[in-house]
């Protein structure tokens, strides 16, 4: 049975297996928050350093990232906030786009304050017009707008805007961060389901290899593993952005990062939240995981895999608290 069969239901007599209990980590998405940082400060950079920074989006644009729109009818409250819907785009799976990573970012104006809700992608959620299935699935079915109106009815959390980033982009940053490779310690062989086959041991990692690197979680440790692996990544590359050569590069790195976004805000409104928390903003990002502590359990079924049961009522009185306090 496909994932895309509109209203089926799970034959009552399919037995549901349920597997063992799993405390999660709080687990920002490392390399999506040091994209989202770079088009921030983009606009910043574009005041400066113009000509670098177009040399950034040309980049993409030579490597074939074509600009795209999609429909997204989130609901503009002139709040003094924004909402952004922010997606890791994996990969293309027989024609249908896929994101790994979801985030909902929302910045406060007034106050000052960025919060950023991690999504967990393994969450068993209600689909509009389609079956239950993981919450990730609804952007390979519909696009952010599906997504969109996943997460409210399930999260209760109203999204004004979306930014999509391919994770090329981080290939290409890397690139010309560490143009001779990054020196990455790989601690064992892998190459299951990453792009690329990396072998044990010190190497210069090209962009492709680093991404592969620290997005491996095909092991018994999961996303666990996977989280060290990236803060692995990101000592490395803090300290090739501290040479002389790697500063004089932001513009372009700014440019690259911007290159590799499709999103419905226009750049004005890109500048503002930029120059707002990069000059006035206060740093201490608060974040949130959800689900949260205690408020779910894994199960498994034959069509879905693993995945997340969750207290609904109990997650949404979560976030509206984070977002609101």
């Amino acid at each position: 049975m496909k994932v895309g069969c509109r209203m089926q239901e799970f034959p009552e007599n399919k037995q549901v297996k349920t597997v063992r209990r799993r405390k999660l980590k709080k687990m920002p998405f490392i390399i999506l928050g040091i994209i989202l940082i770079l088009i921030l400060a983009s606009f910043l950079t574009y005041r400066y350093a113009k000509n670098s920074y177009q040399d950034g989006i040309q980049l993409a644009i030579d490597h074939g990232k074509k600009p795209r729109k999609f429909e997204f009818n989130g609901t503009i409250k002139n709040d003094a906030k924004i909402n952004v819907l922010i997606l890791g785009q994996d990969r293309m799976v027989d024609g249908n786009a896929r994101t790994d990573s979801i985030m909902v970012a929302q910045y406060d104006y007034l106050n000052k304050r960025m919060k950023v809700i991690s999504v967990m992608r393994d969450i068993y959620a209600e689909i509009p017009g389609y079956r239950n299935y993981k919450i990730n699935t609804a952007y390979s079915l519909g696009g952010p707008e599906l997504l969109r109106k996943t997460l409210k009815k399930n999260l209760g959390i109203d999204i004004e805007y979306y930014a999509i980033i391919d994770f090329k982009g981080f290939e290409s940053m890397v690139d010309e961060i560490a143009p001779n490779g990054l020196p990455i310690d790989v601690e064992k062989d892998m190459s299951d389901a990453i792009g690329v086959s990396l072998k044990k041991g010190l190497h210069n990692l090209k962009g492709k290899e680093v991404l592969g690197y620290a997005r491996f979680r095909h092991d018994d440790e999961g996303d666990f593993g996977r989280v060290r692996r990236q803060q692995q990544v990101i000592k490395a590359l803090k300290k090739e952005m501290t040479s002389f050569s790697a500063v004089t590069k932001t513009p372009k790195l700014a440019g690259i990062a911007r290159g590799y976004v499709d999103t419905n805000l226009d750049d004005p409104a890109i500048f503002k939240t930029g120059a707002s928390f990069i000059l006035r903003g206060d740093k201490d990002v608060k974040t949130l995981v959800v689900p949260i502590k205690d408020s779910y359990f894994q199960n498994s079924y034959p069509e879905a895999g693993a995945v997340l049961e969750i207290d609904k009522e109990k997650n949404k009185a979560a976030i509206q608290k984070f977002l609101n306090e």
